[in-house]
């Protein structure tokens, strides 16, 4: 039984409604849009909210959405052959209506498609119900009765005769022509007609005549092979001039010299360098957009006479006009090739394979059936319509601002709290660094929990960057308020139980943020997890942040998949608390292959608050998805 089945448009328009055993199919919808369509992530046709199993069928050529809603714990087998009949009937019934694109035209325009719908329900209904009986094959329709019994009886020392026929074959092609002539001396001389004059020749000057015309063809092939190397011009005695190569180092002693240059006696003495390692965050502690660019980028930019490559013979207007599809609907098989492409692109830059199918998968779903303008191609096409979806992926229904949620905790008086959570050695401890950082740029006090009792040196590498950062913002720039402190009780302690009283130390001491620092654990780790999910049950924080690098591929939504499942599996609470943001780090060591990004923000649809790249308290970015984007289309 089927609890709703919509049509709509693309525009927001719903055209005609059925209701079947739910009240209102608003809500289910609306978490389609949101979390599918928007998001672009039409790679699966079917979609789950709640206790309802959406499923949904886009038509590009017309703007439609169609959508059929029913319980999840039932099993509807005829739900594929219905959508598809009324996709076709509806289309085809009212494709006046739809083609006059004007919104005005279609909440005007009556849909009465009632009696239709309910015939087409019935007809899937009776069609999964009426199935041919299944009958158990009987032995004289298998190949094996087909064989006669005596090919199946095999006495022993006697070889099967395929066996010993394969083995013949194999060693006459291992002997060549050995095995033609020493069959020619054996048997006797058998006449044949030959190819010259109609003469009649013997097998034994078949054979003959064949060998020397072998023997003649690749004689004058080593001939000329001879001829060749004979008429080089002889090598000349003694060494030539060593090689320069490129990443080799300097050949001239003047290269090698790298003393200070020296004008009238004196060493010329270099400007200093206005080395801002500290202070560039941006003005007022703003974060910097994140820059994909390569130094490939860079030397094209320098070089923009550089000749281009060599096209192929289908050049100027024939290669312009190649591939065009000349206002014609798209198909699958169309999109086929250039998809495959574009799938194994995204795989060399870091993208997890599955998720590149997924991708894949909804633009060809974007793209079915849209009709497509005279002059553009099929490639230009998918990758436009890539991008857009890629660039989608990157920007989140959530943003995370965290300056903002900040001043609306201090206005209700209490510490804003962020944990931070990922695996061993991504650099949890360095990122809340840096992040300390940008806050106190922004006038905000922080207090650094140590709850990661278990690495050793973990307490002291937070305590070196709280000294460091004290030097940087002492009491005495901000009116004798103390901008950050260390709140740590040693190692070998209940990291929740330190967690809860820096919160509230923070909260008597007039702190601003919290940053709770916790031990990098596996995925597969259940006991760590346990404790990871008891913190941040028991302490409710504002903020979960998952660090994770840009290294990873495929890893980093295993990860991601099994941290969230792990707190909600071991979670206490009734709603558990899971991810709400990405960190990531090591930015600078990928150069274009930014897949990472893509496969996290796409696995769990959360953003990604911060970036880190470099080893400086400065070098942290927020993501711009579009200079991202950029960096991963590029060839």
């Amino acid at each position: 039984m089927l609890d709703f089945f919509t049509i709509f448009s693309k525009g927001g328009l719903v055209l005609w409604c059925f209701q079947g055993v739910s009240d209102s199919c608003t809500g289910p919808v609306n978490a389609l849009i949101r979390s599918v369509l928007l998001q672009e992530r039409g790679g699966n046709t079917s979609f789950t909210h709640e206790a309802l199993t959406l499923k949904y069928k886009l038509d590009n050529q017309f703007e439609l959405v169609f959508v059929v809603g029913f319980q999840k714990i039932l099993t509807l087998t005829y739900v594929d052959k219905l959508i598809d009949d009324v996709h076709r009937l509806f289309r085809d019934k009212y494709r006046t209506e739809i083609q006059q694109q004007s919104a005005l035209s279609l909440l005007n325009g009556t849909f009465d498609f009632q009696n239709d719908f309910l015939r087409l329900l019935r007809e899937a209904e009776e069609s999964s119900k009426v199935r041919a009986p299944t009958t158990m094959k009987k032995f004289e329709d298998s190949e094996k009765a087909k064989k006669p019994v005596r090919s199946m009886i095999e006495t022993r020392g006697e070889k099967p005769k395929e066996k010993a026929k394969n083995k013949k074959n194999k060693g006459a092609k291992k002997e060549g022509f050995d095995v033609p002539l020493t069959a020619s001396k054996t048997a006797p001389a058998e006449k044949s007609v030959g190819a010259d004059n109609g003469v009649e020749l013997s097998k034994e000057e078949l054979i003959r005549r064949k060998r020397e015309e072998f023997i003649q063809k690749h004689g004058k092939a080593a001939d000329k092979s001879s001829k060749s190397t004979k008429s080089d011009a002889p090598k000349e005695k003694g060494k030539k001039a060593p090689r320069v190569w490129a990443l080799g180092g300097c050949a001239n002693k003047e290269d090698l010299d790298y003393s200070a240059p020296t004008t009238n006696g004196a060493p010329e003495v270099a400007p200093p360098e206005d080395i801002n390692l500290i202070r560039g965050t941006g003005p007022g502690g703003q974060l910097q957009d994140l820059d994909c660019s390569s130094s490939d980028d860079e030397g094209a930019a320098q070089n923009p006479t550089k000749p281009s490559a060599a096209k192929g013979t289908l050049g100027g207007m024939f290669g312009m006009l190649k591939g065009l599809v000349g206002s014609k609907s798209l198909s699958r098989e169309d999109m086929e090739s250039v998809l495959d492409k574009m799938r194994d692109h995204l795989i060399a830059k870091n993208v997890a394979a599955d998720i590149a199918v997924q991708l894949c998968e909804s633009v060809a779903n974007k793209l079915e059936g849209k009709v497509m303008g005279t002059f553009s191609t099929v490639t230009s096409t998918v990758k436009q319509a890539l991008q857009e979806s890629l660039v989608q992926i990157l920007q989140p229904q959530r943003r995370v601002d965290m300056l903002r949620d900040i001043m609306d905790a201090q206005r209700h008086q209490r510490p804003y709290v962020v944990t931070f959570c990922g695996v061993n050695g991504v650099g949890k401890s360095t990122n809340l660094a840096k992040i300390s950082f940008w806050l106190l740029e922004n006038g905000f006090s922080v207090l650094i929990a140590a709850c990661d009792t278990f690495r050793a040196g973990a307490v002291e590498q937070l305590r070196t960057h709280t000294r460091r950062l004290s030097a940087l913002h002492p009491p005495e720039s901000h009116g004798g308020r103390t901008m950050v402190q260390l709140f740590e009780k040693g190692y070998g302690k209940d990291a929740a139980g330190i967690a809860m009283e820096a919160i509230a130390f923070a909260r008597n001491q007039g702190f601003d943020v919290v940053l709770v620092d916790t031990a990098g654990r596996m995925q597969d780790n259940a006991p760590l997890m346990t404790a990871l999910a008891k913190l941040i049950t028991v302490n409710t924080p504002d903020l979960v942040l998952f660090v994770g690098e840009a290294l990873v591929g495929n890893e980093a939504v295993d990860q991601l998949v099994k941290f969230n499942r792990a707190l909600a599996d071991h979670s206490m609470a009734q709603t558990p608390r899971l991810i709400d943001g990405i960190v990531l780090t090591k930015f600078d060591t990928i150069d274009d292959k930014v897949g990472a990004a893509i496969s996290m923000t796409y696995i769990t649809s959360k953003p990604i608050v911060f970036v880190g790249t470099g080893q400086t308290y400065c070098d942290l970015r927020s993501l711009n998805a579009k200079a991202v984007v950029a960096a991963l289309m590029k060839a």
